[in-house]
């Protein structure tokens, strides 16, 4: 019975570190995207 506790907190777990990963590249990507938006409107007579 023990063995069904622990492989419940660790499911618990796991799924917690890949739901912070999953935020964390959503963060990244959303910075980056902002970023690239502040570089754009900063030059916007740039020839391209």
């Amino acid at each position: 019975m023990g063995i069904w506790l622990e492989l419940g907190v660790f499911l618990v777990v796991l799924l917690f570190g890949v739901w912070q990963l999953y935020d964390v590249k959503k963060a990244i990507r959303e910075r980056e995207q902002r970023k690239a938006q502040e570089l754009e409107s900063a030059a916007p007579f740039s020839d391209k």
